[in-house]
């Protein structure tokens, strides 16, 4: 037996779902099902997702993270997400890297908040290690003191989900839809958007980072390929799906409130 195949055997498999251009509230739905009726570890890879999409964490506020009335006008879609985090704007220009880990599979985490984040953050080290300047600061991903990958978590009894979005690239103009939030990383000094995040294409080539990605995955799993038509196979029975749209009713609500505010 090879020393790569008695590697393999010793590791805990993780199931690679490979997607491209995947609508962001579609892969949601695919994680929070995994996450809640799958017993099995998860690697999904999203290339962009085609619609620019607004994406809240579970407990986020439209009317204080949005400009509610731009986002109206402009018909831009709002997800809120069962996972907590912050509030994005992603496009195809974003890439989605999502891991579902059983506790036991990873005993050197702790199933708390910053154990994930440490972890997550060693494995994202091997990736951009040909990278200055990478670092985990606070819950971001960053080179130097600009952001360019956000990050989500959901923990339940025996299982989490550590989700990130990646600005490959990003439209200058999809940040005027955001608010500057009430709460901050430290590091961000008030700085705008546009002075707080940098594009990733400008440190790493798009396909060297998902390929890399995958490898430092591979590293501390056996990673099985898996189609998204056979995702039914693996996870089963019903759970309560948190993950939804905003309605235009909620968003009207959100701009009566912020004009009440002001």
């Amino acid at each position: 037996m090879s020393l790569s195949r008695a590697k393999d055997l010793r590791l805990p498999l993780m199931n690679l779902v490979r997607l491209k251009g995947s609508p962001i509230l579609e892969q949601l739905h695919l994680e929070e099902r995994l996450l809640r009726t799958s017993s099995d570890n998860w690697c999904i890879v999203n290339d962009g997702t085609n619609v620019p999409t607004i994406v809240m964490g579970m407990s986020g506020k439209p009317s204080q993270l949005l400009e509610v009335e731009a986002v109206m006008e402009d018909r831009i879609p709002v997800i809120k997400r069962f996972t907590g985090g912050g509030t994005v704007i992603v496009d195809k220009s974003t890439l989605f890297v999502s891991l579902i880990c059983n506790k036991d599979d990873v005993p050197n985490v702790q199933p708390y908040p910053r154990s994930v984040m440490a972890w997550s953050g060693s494995l994202y080290d091997e990736v951009f290690k040909s990278v200055n300047g990478f670092q985990l600061r606070e819950n971001d991903y960053v080179f130097g003191d600009r952001k360019f990958g956000g990050n989500a978590q959901s923990i339940i009894k025996n299982r989490w989900i550590h989700h990130t979005s990646f600005l490959w690239d990003y439209d200058v103009r999809n940040m005027a839809y955001l608010k500057l939030p009430s709460r901050v990383p430290q590091y961000r000094l008030e700085r705008d958007h546009t002075d707080f995040v940098c594009r990733m294409k400008d440190y790493i080539e798009r396909s060297d980072f998902v390929e890399k990605t995958v490898k430092a995955v591979r590293n501390q799993f056996t990673l099985k390929q898996v189609n998204l038509e056979d995702i039914d196979s693996y996870a089963k029975g019903g759970y309560l799906k948190t993950t939804r749209l905003l309605t235009m009713e909620e968003l009207e609500e959100a701009m009566a409130d912020t004009i009440q505010n002001t």
